[in-house]
């Protein structure tokens, strides 16, 4: 269960900052312009485009437990509509609390709101600890294969 102090609201531009600490303690670099040009675009309203952008905000003022990003796109390769979700972070400190959870659970709320009926994301293969979180709310290998292919550097 989400900790009772726990307040999921929308994402703002002064929380970038929150960003960069939380991705920077998971990857150990922070990444300062990546997650600067992330934030603006999302923030910025684009007619016909459904963003779902979250914070978890803890008991600590000033500091965000958690994130998530997502939006319902549609892909080519006769992809209905569906969210996807393609940033969530936790502070470390605040895991195993159920923020994670509760970021996500508000997601699809919102997901549903906006008529689609399916979420998807991409993990990593050999990343258990998200696969985990993922399985253990439902989800499951969708219809895709992801390929990909190295291109030789140019000389």
């Amino acid at each position: 269960m989400p900790d009772t102090a726990l307040r999921i609201r929308e994402i703002a531009d002064a929380d970038v900052h929150e960003f960069i600490r939380i991705d920077g303690l998971r990857t150990g670099r922070p990444k300062h312009a990546y997650w600067a040009r992330v934030v603006a675009e999302f923030r910025r309203p684009e007619e016909g485009r459904v963003r779902v952008g979250l914070a978890a905000e803890g008991p600590e003022a000033g500091r965000l437990s958690g994130y998530l990003l997502g939006e319902v796109r549609a892909f080519e390769f006769g992809s209905d509509p569906c969210g996807w979700v393609f940033a969530v972070a936790v502070d470390p400190s605040a895991g195993r609390a159920g923020v994670a959870t509760a970021l996500l659970e508000e997601a699809c709320r919102r997901f549903r709101e906006a008529g689609v009926r399916r979420v998807r994301t991409m993990v990593r293969r050999n990343d258990v600890p998200f696969l985990s979180f993922f399985r253990a709310r439902g989800f499951v290998g969708g219809p895709f294969v992801q390929l990909e292919r190295e291109l030789e550097a140019t000389p």
